[in-house]
């Protein structure tokens, strides 16, 4: 009975134990920041040694020949149309049905004001990462018809 005793408590400890390891896994060198305006939701920031720490931003995005804005609950930024904007144009082509169509996704990026002199966004996003896109585009609140 002794023996049966030994064995529970070792399953025990050992159960406590990997929960344990499981929780602390991947605390270290992370924050939790989804910046929505002035809000602060869940995610983590991209975080080694070789590379500074990017903020995480959720919004509709939108991708036109001249530009692309990500807009959510409470800001609108420019995107910086680079290399990582085109790829996430790419990513949200399939899933729109029309061009005007916005798509959630999920970014790391850094939000700069935009360089003196130019046109555009007040601030500007420079996208470091794709974190996700979503299956289906966002429901217009606003939808146009056309009359014959």
């Amino acid at each position: 009975m002794t023996n049966n005793n030994n064995m529970i408590n070792k399953s025990i400890y050992g159960l406590l134990f990997a929960l344990i390891l499981i929780g602390c896994k991947g605390k270290e060198g992370e924050e939790q920041t989804v910046v929505e305006g002035s809000e602060v939701v869940e995610t983590e920031e991209i975080a080694s040694a070789d590379k500074p720490l990017y903020n995480s931003y959720r919004g509709e995005f939108i991708y036109v020949a001249d530009g692309a804005v990500l807009n959510g609950k409470n800001f609108i930024y420019g995107v910086k149309l680079d290399s990582m904007a085109q790829v996430l144009a790419d990513r949200v082509a399939p899933v729109k049905e029309s061009e005007f169509d916005m798509v959630e996704v999920i970014v790391y990026g850094i939000v700069e004001p935009k360089a003196e002199g130019e046109e555009g966004w007040d601030e500007v996003l420079t996208i470091k990462e794709i974190v996700s896109v979503s299956e289906t585009p966002s429901p217009a609140e606003i939808k146009l018809e056309e009359k014959n």
